[in-house]
């Protein structure tokens, strides 16, 4: 058996730290900075509770209860196998991986691109295929992915981001500035709402497989240590992210008196890169975004496809890594565009479930794994979410205005909590009448 130290619990939090850090976790922060100025650290509160705090919270929960599916299934057997399969493949083929291989193309290659040539659909694609030929290569040994992102792509991720904000004090960008719109109203809030947009509560769910398989590899074999090391190695990355975010979102917070408002944080970046290094920072960047990519995207293919080699066992884990990488590469043809349209209501009506589920499981022993607590609160939850998503492809349901708090994107909070309410009076109930 091998020994498991503190070297390797920390390359361990690396790897988890790289799969989680992709294509929303470099954009978000810079704009939520720029946008929020002098608030900054509220909303950047705000922020790191949805986009550090719930990850980590699902890693827990999911390490705990055994895994995702096991976990599902406290609300039914059929909601764990469609809850479970929705979430591997909105997060992985079909939205989570496209989007981050089209944002590398995007902030990698395209900057350096003619106009006449980037108007063709011949250099994506054929970034792509270097860039999924390359994932595919990593996802074939899941037990290396420690190795490789932990002792080698992750620290020299955070070596470039550091030292870009370094630099921005050697070289001053400007000052904090006046907040806008609601950065202004409600400056936590809205870093909270930002935080939905990095996936990583839902990524989280996924990624339990290979944080598994990377311990066992280590010698880590028995459950409470599994768990525990699991935990701890989250932790840690939940503290680097959040040490990250506060980089990024004070360089968004500094450029708004010389570059202005712009209208993401992948300009913001490339503003700042570009002052501080000239043409050569945009090299740097377009290094940092396709390793952030390509790290999340092997952590997801690999997540993926270790699910449903256990879902459908004729089907072998290389099939599947092959399966997941050619359609990956297909979605992210489509173009950045067209992914962002579908994924917002996709994170509508998914995300608000699984915070849902996450909570509901962290208070498990409260009301003694009453199944009617998870039964009622993910129906009461998931009408809501999946109407609130419907009404962003254009179907407005006018009466989820009266929910509260849902011009603020949290309409499913009180229902949930009804549910919740409901599932426990009804399980009290109907156990005295058996």
């Amino acid at each position: 058996m091998k020994k498991f130290d503190r070297k390797n619990l920390i390359y361990v939090s690396l790897m988890i730290f790289s799969m989680f850090f992709g294509a929303g976790n470099l954009i978000f922060p810079p704009l939520l900075g720029q946008l929020s100025g002098t608030k900054m650290p509220l909303s950047l509160a705000g922020f790191l509770i949805s986009a550090v705090g719930l990850p980590i919270l699902a890693i827990v929960v999911v390490a705990k209860s055994g895994g995702l599916h096991i976990l599902a299934s406290r609300v039914h057997p059929r909601f764990a196998l469609a809850f479970t399969i929705l979430i591997y493949l909105s997060i992985g083929p079909f939205l989570g991986i496209p989007r981050a291989a089209s944002l590398a193309f995007e902030m990698g290659v395209s900057p350096f691109l003619s106009n006449q040539i980037s108007d063709s659909s011949l250099p994506l694609f054929i970034y792509t295929l270097v860039y999924f030929a390359i994932a595919y290569w990593l996802c074939m040994t899941p037990s290396k992915l420690v190795d490789r992102f932990g002792k080698f792509l992750t620290p020299v991720l955070l070596i470039l981001i550091t030292t870009i904000f370094i630099f921005s004090f050697v070289k001053p960008i400007g000052a904090f500035t006046a907040p806008i719109g609601e950065y202004a109203s409600s400056p936590v809030l809205k870093g909270f709402l930002d935080g939905y947009m990095t996936m990583d509560a839902i990524a989280a769910l996924n990624f339990g497989i290979v944080i598994s398989i990377a311990l066992n590899d280590m010698g880590v074999t028995e459950e409470k240590q599994l768990i525990s090391r699991t935990i701890k190695a989250g932790a840690i990355a939940g503290m680097i992210l959040a040490i990250i975010y506060g980089m990024l979102a004070y360089l968004g917070a500094v450029s708004q008196t010389r570059f202005g408002a712009v209208e993401n944080g992948a300009q913001t970046l490339t503003n700042v890169v570009f002052y501080l290094f000239g043409q050569n920072g945009l090299i740097l960047l377009g290094i940092i975004f396709s390793l952030a990519c390509l790290t999340t995207s092997v952590g997801l293919i690999t997540s993926c496809s270790q699910y449903f080699a256990k879902l459908m066992p004729k089907v072998s884990y290389k099939a599947w890594i092959t399966i997941f990488s050619l359609s990956s590469m297909m979605f992210a043809n489509v173009g950045l565009s067209r992914i962002l349209k579908f994924s917002v209501p996709a994170l509508t009506a998914i995300y608000p479930m699984a915070i849902v589920l996450m909570i509901i499981a962290l208070f498990d022993k409260c009301f003694k794994g009453n199944r009617y607590v998870y039964l009622f609160a993910m129906i009461f939850t998931s009408v809501v979410s999946i109407l609130d998503a419907l009404g962003q492809f254009g179907l407005k349901i006018n009466a989820l205005n009266i929910l509260p708090f849902y011009s603020n994107g949290l309409g499913w909070v009180v229902p949930a909590i009804v549910g919740i309410i409901i599932g426990f009076v009804y399980g009290k109930l109907k156990n005295k009448t058996v």
